[in-house]
């Protein structure tokens, strides 16, 4: 067996991130920037209201009550002609342009109409205030959003404010994705003796996608090398990442195996965990193949801890692997040595001490997927005696 950390080793040094690509703002949300965003352009764009109100002069209102004239009245998306001049106000909504002559906004909270023309404001306001001053977010040259950074909903918002409609960005990787055994039912028929119903296609093609992978759902190929050799070589044509499930075990004759053994440069890994310890990883065509156990839940912990940072790792993500946290196991867990670490799937909350709490899922075993369909993280623990109830052990959240 190996250690975790050198399988990673492997997989990751060969799924550098992938090429850069210019694309339009409106599809990089989720992707990581590759270069500098800078601006040219001052956000605001010009001296502006941060409040409904009334423009004044502040030395009109350096003490209050006071009451002025209202000389005109400025929407956001126009602009007043009027120059502002002492004794005078401007209705002015938020976001509309301060008046010439104006230095200070009192709120429209503050401000109680005398008539039509006439304006009475409770409020004094020092020079500046509630004026949102041109280039107070981003000046021009400013380096508003650096490579590395996600583009998330907020990000995306900066860089539509300063006009970014193309950004430079690591792409999505195209992951082509697929299932083998002639015992593997997906189409709700009734099963045959010795078949069972195909799980890890549809859960794959799920975690591919939270992780912001293009998905090609293969679908499941027959025990059959030639079509099973000829799907992967148009799998490596197309995609830049190709997932399967099962036949990686060390025992397996497989077609799986066996093709990939023929026609990849594949490395067939025991890794010193528990679940997931049969792995395979290697390249076809150059292209990485991630080869996963066809037990469910040793699948899901496979794909967690190995395909998914490797898949980041391609986007250009800084951050591969889920967070980690020093939990409380609130049960405790038993197991003997064995040489490996164990994963055991939990569920986890921050409870009212502040502390993050996890209670152990009824089910273990590597193909109870219903019990681990509860679990929201994975708690790890080394190899030795187990955990006592009370312990602290690390913890890996799961989920987005």
């Amino acid at each position: 067996m190996i250690p975790l950390d050198e399988a990673q080793r492997v997989v990751l040094d060969a799924c550098p991130p992938l090429a850069p690509v210019d694309c339009d703002l409106a599809d990089a949300i989720g992707l990581v920037l590759a270069a500098d965003v800078v601006a040219d352009e001052q956000v605001p764009p010009f001296d502006n209201s941060a409040v409904d109100g009334y423009a004044v002069i502040a030395a009109d209102v350096a003490v209050a009550p006071v009451t002025l004239e209202i000389v005109d009245e400025v929407a956001a998306g126009a602009a007043s002609t009027t120059t502002l001049l002492r004794g005078q106000a401007i209705r002015i909504m938020t976001g509309a342009p301060i008046p010439q002559g104006a230095d200070a906004v009192v709120m429209v909270e503050h401000a109680e109409l005398v008539d039509d023309r006439t304006v009475r404001l409770d409020a004094t306001a020092a020079s500046g205030a509630a004026v949102r001053l041109a280039g107070s977010d981003v000046e021009v040259g400013d380096h508003v959003v650096p490579a590395g950074t996600v583009v998330s909903a907020p990000v995306l918002g900066t860089l539509a404010s300063v006009n970014a409609c193309r950004v430079r960005a690591h792409p999505r990787p195209s992951v082509a994705v697929l299932a083998t055994g002639d015992e593997l039912v997906s189409d709700g028929g009734p099963l045959a003796p010795g078949q069972i119903r195909e799980t890890n296609l549809r859960m794959l093609v799920v975690l591919l996608e939270q992780a912001g992978c293009d998905v090609t759902n293969v679908g499941v190929v027959a025990d059959d090398e030639a079509v099973l050799e000829t799907t992967l070589r148009a799998a490596a044509s197309e995609h830049d990442v190709i997932v399967t499930s099962g036949g990686v075990s060390m025992g397996d004759y497989d077609v799986v195996k066996a093709v990939l053994g023929r026609i990849a440069d594949m490395r067939w890994m025991q890794i010193a965990i528990k679940p997931a310890k049969p792995f395979a990883f290697g390249l076809l065509d150059g292209v990485p193949v991630f080869g996963l156990p066809g037990n469910p839940v040793s699948a899901l912990v496979s794909f967690e801890l190995l395909a998914r940072p490797a898949l980041r790792r391609m986007m250009g993500m800084q951050r591969l692997m889920r967070p980690s946290v020093i939990a409380i196991s609130d049960d405790g867990v038993e197991r003997r040595p064995d040489g490996k670490v164990h994963f055991q799937r939990v569920v986890g909350a921050f409870e009212e001490d502040g502390r993050y709490h996890v209670t152990n899922v009824a089910g273990q075993a590597s193909h109870q997927l219903a019990a681990t369909a509860m679990a929201t993280a994975l708690a790890v623990v080394p190899d030795g005696d187990g955990l006592p109830a009370g312990s602290e052990v690390a913890a890996l959240v799961l989920g987005d």
